[in-house]
């Protein structure tokens, strides 16, 4: 399973949050277990969540997905970073993650 219909199953559990200023409040609060930037987001937004990440002590993963697939695989539209708020979810994803860039390697 690709860890893009991870993030569509986390979505439907709940477990998702979307969009920079939902993200960064969610951080903020301690309700963000893993930071994920698609591949186009822009240098701002990628420094900004960064910084927030690091500040936060949350890992911050940047997908191989674009901003547009990003969004569609939570059933939403354009999104440049997404958090998840379940450590079961966040582990998934960045297997999924690890397991793809390894296949493409191959």
């Amino acid at each position: 399973m690709s860890y893009l219909s991870m993030l569509g199953f986390a979505q439907a559990a709940g477990a998702v949050v979307a969009g920079e200023g939902a993200v960064e409040s969610a951080l903020r609060k301690g309700r963000i277990q893993l930071v994920l930037l698609a591949a186009d987001a822009s240098s701002n937004t990628t420094k900004r969540f960064r910084n927030l990440a690091r500040r936060f002590q949350v890992p911050l993963l940047v997908l191989p997905a674009d901003k547009e697939e990003l969004g569609k695989s939570i059933g939403k539209g354009i999104r440049a970073v997404v958090g998840l708020t379940r450590r079961e979810f966040a582990r998934l994803v960045e297997q999924g993650v690890q397991n793809e860039e390894r296949a493409k390697t191959l």
